[in-house]
């Protein structure tokens, strides 16, 4: 899932501008916290407690940014010190199970919200205190919220949200006589036809409309921003079915499957490297992808644009919105600090420059001419907007990210796209239902089974999940 690369600089910079940084005679050692400080695990008369946190920040940028956070906790609190280890994102649902399993789960959990049912379920999470489900409901994005909770349960803070929205290339809609992006689902098709190449062998040189099968995300992404903006639905309001057989699923699976039957899709191509070299018109993906194709681009990124996924009219609006959140454990001896530490990280109110959003850098890739405006946002918004992310605060974000902050405007469509996404469902079975989806959307695209065919199976095969 993690699929970023970013400048170290403007992540120290702003993180810097928060009070994240470490004091320079910190002396960080695997999460800043002494050894003989964690052995003791706060036991020693006199000794610190130290919390655990497990995530899956293993690489940089994300390693440095969440580490200057939590030393500059440590730096600060005498009583309570916070210790970081972090897993690929790949092993990390395993690693909680797992390590839960055998007594020695992670105090502090960051897991992905498509598992927060199944964390739930199997005891590993504990709901947030009272106090803090009141901030959460307060501060963050209803489908932040939503997915930091089961069954109306707020089990933890969000932390890095995404939204999905419509990526286009603005020189190729130009060469195709387009002035703007696609606002309706009709001007959509239309346009890839339009702006789709073949070369006299019928090899692909320019995809009208970009479908990628890079994993289960991008695969099932694209498809339910889609599904959201057609105006369907996964499941069942009640979470209990699924209802992806419908007239708005039916119309995705065939939008998706005459793309590729027409030529303007070509599923053999590999999306992350055809878009950013001018060989893909236009792509549904998630906001982190701005930061990626700034840093792969260069210049060339000033041809690229964002929009609203189109709906079935002009100001139809929907789209997808994923993200992460930071929990507690179930069995952590001290929970209360646990959630004072997440309070500090998550919710209080620190100066920080307006300028991270596009790490320091104008529209064409050359530096930006001042440093921004200062502003008032959490540790952990100014923590995922210097590494390209958001967080579900839509107050922070406005501030660090809207018009008047020097960040690229190209982000604007995934922040208003916070007030009207849908969260992905987390129920129990939800990472097995994901799979299960993916693999009959590719059914389709492959054409080893017709769009009734992989509607039918789809339907019986999530039914039968989401029932045990």
């Amino acid at each position: 899932m993690r699929r970023r690369e970013f400048g170290a600089g403007a992540t120290a910079a702003l993180l810097a501008a928060t009070g994240c940084g470490a004091p320079e005679d910190a002396g960080v050692d695997d999460g800043g916290v002494d050894d003989s400080a964690v052995e003791g695990r706060g036991s020693r008369p006199g000794s610190p407690i130290v919390l655990t946190l497990l995530s899956h920040y293993a690489s940089e940028p994300l390693k440095s940014a969440l580490q200057s956070a939590v030393d500059a906790w440590n730096a600060t609190h005498r009583r309570v010190k916070v210790r970081t280890t972090a897993v690929k994102f790949t092993d990390l649902l395993t690693t909680y199970m797992v390590r839960q399993a055998a007594g020695q789960g992670a105090d502090i959990l960051h897991p992905y919200c498509l598992w927060t049912g199944q964390l739930v379920q199997a005891g590993v999470l504990r709901p947030a205190p009272p106090e803090a489900v009141r901030r959460i409901r307060r501060d963050f994005s209803p489908a932040a919220v939503t997915a930091s909770s089961v069954h109306g349960t707020v089990y933890g803070y969000p932390t890095e949200v995404q939204t999905y929205a419509l990526f286009y290339n603005r020189r190729l809609l130009r060469a195709a006589g387009y002035s703007g992006p696609p606002r309706t689902w009709r001007e959509l098709e239309e346009a890839a036809y339009r702006t789709a190449r073949r070369d006299r062998h019928g090899n692909t040189l320019v995809q009208g409309f970009g479908l990628s099968r890079f994993d289960d995300s991008t695969v099932v992404g694209q498809t339910l921003a889609l599904l959201a903006a057609r105006g369907g639905s996964l499941l069942t309001p009640d979470g209990r079915w699924t209802a992806i057989d419908s007239a708005a699923g039916r119309d995705v699976f065939d939008l998706e499957r005459r793309l590729i039957d027409r030529g303007a899709s070509d599923t053999g191509s590999t999306l992350p490297k055809a878009f950013p070299s001018g060989q893909v018109a236009m792509a549904i993906s998630a906001g982190w992808w701005t930061a990626v194709l700034r840093g792969l681009m260069g210049r060339a990124y000033r041809d690229v644009g964002v929009a609203p996924v189109p709906g079935l009219a002009a100001g139809d609006r929907g789209t997808l919105a994923t993200g992460f959140l930071l929990g507690v454990n179930s069995r952590c001896r001290h929970p209360e600090a646990a959630w004072e530490f997440l309070r500090w990280l998550n919710a209080v109110p620190v100066p920080a420059r307006a300028r991270g959003g596009d790490n320091g850098r104008g529209r064409d890739g050359d530096r930006g001419g001042d440093s921004g405006r200062q502003v008032s946002v959490t540790r952990m918004s100014a923590l995922q907007v210097s590494v390209g992310s958001m967080t579900g605060r839509a107050d922070d974000m406005r501030a660090l990210l809207g018009p008047g902050s020097g960040s690229d405007p190209n982000l604007g469509p995934f922040l208003d796209a916070l007030r009207y996404a849908d969260p992905e469902p987390n129920g129990p079975r939800a990472q097995r239902v994901k799979s299960l989806l993916r693999k009959n959307i590719e059914t389709v695209w492959t054409g080893r089974r017709s769009v009734d065919e992989a509607l039918r199976l789809a339907t019986r095969q999530l039914n039968q999940e989401l029932g045990r």
